[in-house]
Order: structure tokens, then sequence, then C-alpha cells
């Protein structure tokens, strides 16, 4: 197939896959230009990374194993071990970050990264292994539709328990660490053991399609946690919120026009909710972090205050 065509099926589909992610991110969108950068993360920098790994841990075990089992341990062991922690090094990084301050967050950048790292994954295969048009096309709706899928669903959880780890008590921040990354390594194990012989490769796509309305309803209960919080923590903001405008701040109807002057409503609406994830993460962030939250909530507070004393 040529070369563009190739191309555009490797990229087309993940960046699609990434824009719905990052448009479900609803009330606190994390920056796209980030969120991007995760995503060539996984395209390049965690492929690198993984293909070096798995050549070093190959090369240290080719000794001990024949050719036709050390294939088989590579791809059912040695990938799913190697890739997840290649595809996580950066994760590491971001959930540290103030801006990563819920599970949608790790959600969302975990999903960019292996959404990348598939479709790089998917064009080395695009360009090895279709040897005509139909096989191409069959493998493009395969890959396109669950390998790709299962890294992004594999590091999205990763990050999702990154952050969890990280608003977690000190003694347990390690263990749901460990729990993320064997997650996330147990699901690539489990997807390519399944495919890898036609007798269970039916198992591999009832898993994905389950493992896939998994991840769709964790995002929609990490959205409702996040409506939760603002609800909750802008509650004890009565001086300066309405409750007329709590009840919207918290939900969906915030998009709309008309509930407050359009020339203040989007500002009004990001610092409400800047403020309120402040507010929570002052509860449990480190002692020598608090005053970064503090001023952040006072000047989220001052900015709300002046737009309506204008």
């Amino acid at each position: 197939m040529p070369i563009t065509a190739t191309i555009l099926a490797a990229v087309l589909p993940m960046l699609t896959y990434l824009y719905f992610i990052w448009r479900a991110d609803k009330y606190e969108p994390e920056p796209l230009m980030f969120v991007l950068l995760h995503f060539l993360w996984g395209a390049f920098g965690a492929v690198v990374l993984a293909i070096i790994g798995s050549q070093l841990l190959s090369l240290s075990l080719s000794n001990f194993l024949t050719l036709s089992s050390l294939s088989l341990f590579e791809v059912i062991l040695i990938a799913p071990v190697v890739e997840e922690l290649a595809k996580g090094s950066l994760l590491l990084k971001t959930t540290k970050s103030i801006k990563v301050d819920n599970l949608t967050d790790g959600l969302v950048y975990g999903g960019a990264i292996g959404l990348g790292f598939g479709m790089t994954e998917n064009f080395m295969y695009f360009l090895s292994h279709a040897d005509d048009a139909s096989t191409w096309i069959s493998l493009v709706i395969f890959r396109s539709a669950f390998s790709a899928v299962m890294h992004c669903i594999a590091s999205a959880i990763f990050g999702a328990f990154l952050v969890k780890a990280k608003y977690t008590a000190s003694f347990k921040k390690i263990w749901f660490t460990l729990l993320g990354f064997s997650i996330a390594v147990f699901i690539h194990f489990l997807w390519n053991f399944s495919v890898i012989h036609t007798a269970t490769a039916l198992f591999g796509f009832m898993f994905m399609a389950v493992l896939i309305l998994f991840f769709i309803t964790l995002f929609k209960i990490s959205i409702k946690k996040e409506s939760e919080l603002i609800y909750n923590e802008l509650l004890e903001e009565s001086d300066l919120i309405p409750e007329k405008h709590l009840m919207i701040l918290s939900t969906d109807k915030r998009n709309r026009k008309g509930w407050v002057d359009e020339s203040l409503r989007k500002v009004y609406i990001k610092s409400a909710t800047k403020l309120a994830f402040r507010k929570m993460e002052i509860k449990s962030c480190a002692i020598d972090k608090r005053n970064i939250f503090e001023n952040e909530i006072l000047k989220q507070r001052n900015i709300i205050r002046s737009l309506f004393q204008k």
C-alpha cells in the first residue's frame, strides 16, 4: 500500500480517539498542547525506550531460552512489562504537577501516551505485515479498533492510579503505584496472550469489548466525581458564589448562554473550577506546597470578586 495511506491509517484513528478523550474532560480540560506532548512522547520517546529495553532483556535471556521460547516470552511477558514501563515513565513526572488534580487527568494523559504508542506501533505493523490490500485493510481495522485501544486503556488506568497515589497517605503511595502498573501490565499481557493463537482470539476480542465498556464507565464516574467536587467545594463560597450559580457551575448548564453576563461567563467558569480543585488539593498537599495552593485560592477568589465589581 502507498506510504501516504499507511501514515493516514496509523495517525487519523489515534488523533480522533485523542480528540474525544480530551473533549470528554469537560469540567477542567487539560491544555491541548500538553496533551499532544504526551501523545508525541508515546509515539516516539516511549517507543524508543521500549525497543531498547526489549532488546536488552531479550539479549540477556537468549542464552537460557530457545529461539521459539524467547519469541513467545517476548510477546507475552517482555513486551507488556517493558512497554508499560516506557509509556508510564512520563506519567510518573506529570502526575506530580499542580495541573494534574483528579483521576480524569490521569486517564487523559495516560490515554494520550497510549494512543501515541499505538499509532507508531500500528504504522510499523502496517508496513511490515500487510502483503496485499485485503490484508492491509484487515490489519488497519483490527489494530485501530483493538491493539491501539489496549495501549490507550492500559496507560490511562496506570495514570489514574498514579493520581490516586498522589492524594493518598504516604505509606499507600507505592502500593497504588505498583497496583496501577500491575493492572496495566496484566491488561497488556492478557491481550497479547489471547491473540497469539486463533483458538483464544475470540476471548481476546470479548475481553477488549468489556475493557472498553469499563474504561468508558470509569471515565463517566470520574467526570461525575468532578461535578460533585465542584459543588461541595464551592458550597463553602456562598459569600462569593450565589447558590443559583452553584447549581450551574457544577453541571453541563455552565456551557449555556444567558445565566450570567456572556462577557464574564468563560472566565467565571474557569476561575470557579480552579478554586474548587485547589481547595481540594490543599487538604492533602505536602506542608511545603501549602503556600502555593493558598496563593492560588486567593488569586481565584480575587478574580471572581473582580468580575462582579465592574
